[in-house]
């Protein structure tokens, strides 16, 4: 690592991650993206309006919209430590709505599925979240869908392994079968 790779990775471990993994292993290629990542990413995922329950139902939703092996396999272990119940998260791996959503769940799942859907989301879905959580979190909400649509991206494009004997959620397009 040069001298400025290795600050970046320094302080990204001596934050709350505690490691490199995931997109930020290709981000630290260049050390001044990895940095304002890192932070983006830090904010999103730990200083917003959103309880990590909700957050995480966001970025499972987002993962599987993405078909992001790595971001599933990652968050779904978060979203079970968020307290989320695994026929929650089964039935957003079957690409259903779950069953039995608290209104505050459904709001951010409906709002999360039409904003990967549709790249945006509609007045009666965005009424709803506004009124259940504010303008702020709302905002941060958007935010944080399209971060981890960036991390998606970036996870399967740069093609992140998963740890070994782990079983994708889903199969990555190959890069060659992209070029046809």
């Amino acid at each position: 690592m040069s001298p400025e790779q290795r600050a970046v990775h320094d302080r990204i471990v001596a934050g709350p991650r505690g490691r490199i993994q995931g997109p930020l292993r290709a981000a630290l290629h260049n050390p001044e993206l990895a940095d304002k990542w890192q932070a983006l990413g830090a904010l999103l995922r730990y200083g917003t309006g959103l309880p990590p329950r909700l957050s995480e139902l966001a970025i499972l939703v987002t993962g599987h919209a993405c078909h992001s092996p790595f971001e599933w396999y990652a968050h779904r272990a978060e979203a079970e430590k968020a307290g989320i119940e695994a026929p929650v998260i089964e039935a957003i791996l079957a690409g259903t709505e779950p069953p039995g959503l608290s209104a505050d769940d459904a709001a951010v799942y409906r709002y999360a599925v039409e904003l990967n859907r549709h790249n945006s989301v509609s007045d009666a879905t965005y009424n709803i979240a506004l009124a259940r959580f504010g303008a702020r979190t709302v905002v941060e909400l958007t935010a944080l869908v399209g971060y981890y649509t960036m991390v998606a991206m970036t996870l399967n494009c740069h093609e992140i392994p998963l740890p070994e004997g782990v079983v994708p959620a889903f199969a990555l397009p190959q890069h060659a079968a992209l070029a046809e």
